[in-house]
Order: C-alpha cells, then sequence, then structure tokens
C-alpha cells in the first residue's frame, strides 16, 4: 500500500475501494486484499479516510484486466515503485495509442509487456 502525489492522482480518473472490488469479482473483501498483497494489484490511500483504492480501469465486471499482474510484475522486476507504476500504466504513449492502462482493458497486453520489457535495458 502506498500514498501517491497529486500528479499521480490527476492521471487516473476513477477509483474503486476494495470492498467494490471483492463485489465486482464475486469474492471477499479478505481475498482483494491477499490479491494485493500478491502484488496483483496495486493498492493505495487516498481521500479523507485514508480507505484503500484500486484504479477502475485495473477491473472489469467481473476479474482483473488481463495482461495486469504480468505488466505489474515487470515494473516491479524493472525496479518501479507502485506510485511510478501507476504513473508509467496511466500516462498517455502516443505509439500505443492511449496509455497503457487503456491498452490492457482493450486486450493489447502483448503491446504494453513489450514497452515494460524495454524500460529495464
Amino acid at each position: 500500500m502506498t500514498e501517491i502525489d497529486a500528479k499521480t492522482e490527476a492521471l487516473v480518473t476513477a477509483w474503486l475501494t476494495l470492498p467494490e472490488i471483492a463485489e465486482r469479482l464475486g469474492v471477499e473483501v479478505t481475498r482483494v486484499r491477499q490479491i494485493v498483497k500478491e502484488g496483483q494489484l496495486i493498492a493505495v490511500r487516498r481521500g479523507e479516510n485514508r480507505a484503500l483504492h484500486v484504479p477502475a480501469d485495473f477491473v472489469g465486471e467481473d476479474k482483473i484486466v488481463k495482461g495486469l499482474s504480468g505488466t505489474l510484475t515487470l515494473l516491479k522486476d524493472d525496479g518501479f515503485s507502485d506510485e511510478e507504476a501507476l504513473e508509467w500504466l496511466f500516462t498517455p504513449d502516443e505509439s500505443l495509442p492511449g496509455t497503457p492502462a487503456q491498452a490492457l482493458r482493450e486486450n493489447r497486453g502483448t503491446e504494453v509487456k513489450r514497452r515494460a520489457q524495454a524500460l529495464a535495458v
């Protein structure tokens, strides 16, 4: 769990709480916490009550967006902090086009992973 700065906060347009994610995925909140702990999702503390939130773009109607977990692993292996990973995922990339997060939602994960791997070079 991490804190984020205003720049990263501004890049992510919609957030979900852990209970909202649990409802979408049809699992208990404890399972969502485990998914976050395993690094399959990034959760940040935000808002007045400092509750944990996950970017809404990371979760579809009934599952985590395909390719997200692998991309997060690549970014972590490249030395990215959670905040840096969020910034990278939500910063527009003209070569995609759009943001890496949008590309993942549109099932273009191979392109995103290729760019994430290139960061390590």
